[in-house]
């Protein structure tokens, strides 16, 4: 008996982390009818690029790619009148290798590589400098950025 109860605690461990690290990659799913304010596509037929953001207003917009969250982000009122950067809440983006959602503005953008998004030329997030630096290496990428050191201009070098 008492070699059975730490077992069953061990099981019950190591079920939940792997529920909750599932909970994590995918957590709420995309509709099906979202359409990136940016572009126009279904975000959800782009699973591993999802982007998103979450306004103050409680409202959220769904992105087929970092490129279109962050186009979005930097002239937030062409593509939601009335709304200024200071209205975005939250921004998350799909870590490339794990896929789990992490916060935009703390993330490592890759650019310049030979990955492509949806859109072609897309800015490849990383939870940390060390998989940016790796990936940068591997996929012929030119920079490593982080996220207030993206600009309009940036974003007009990958379309």
């Amino acid at each position: 008996m008492r070699r059975i109860v730490p077992a069953i605690v061990l099981l019950c461990l190591l079920l939940t982390a792997a529920s909750s690290s599932a909970a994590d990659k995918g957590a709420a799913p995309v509709p099906a009818t979202a359409k990136c304010p940016v572009c126009g596509m279904f975000v959800a037929k782009f699973p591993d690029w999802t982007a998103t953001a979450r306004f103050k207003d409680g409202t959220v917009s769904y992105y087929d790619g970092p490129k279109d969250m962050f186009s979005h982000y930097l002239d937030a009122a062409r593509y939601t009148p009335g709304k200024r950067q200071a209205d975005f809440a939250a921004l998350a983006v799909k870590e490339y290798y794990s896929l789990m959602i992490i916060d935009a503005r703390a993330a490592f953008f890759v650019i310049g590589s030979d990955v492509f998004g949806p859109m072609g030329g897309e800015l490849i997030p990383f939870t940390t400098e060390k998989d940016a630096r790796s990936f940068k290496l591997d996929h012929k990428g030119k920079r490593i950025l982080r996220f207030n050191e993206i600009t309009r201009q940036i974003i007009k070098t990958l379309n």
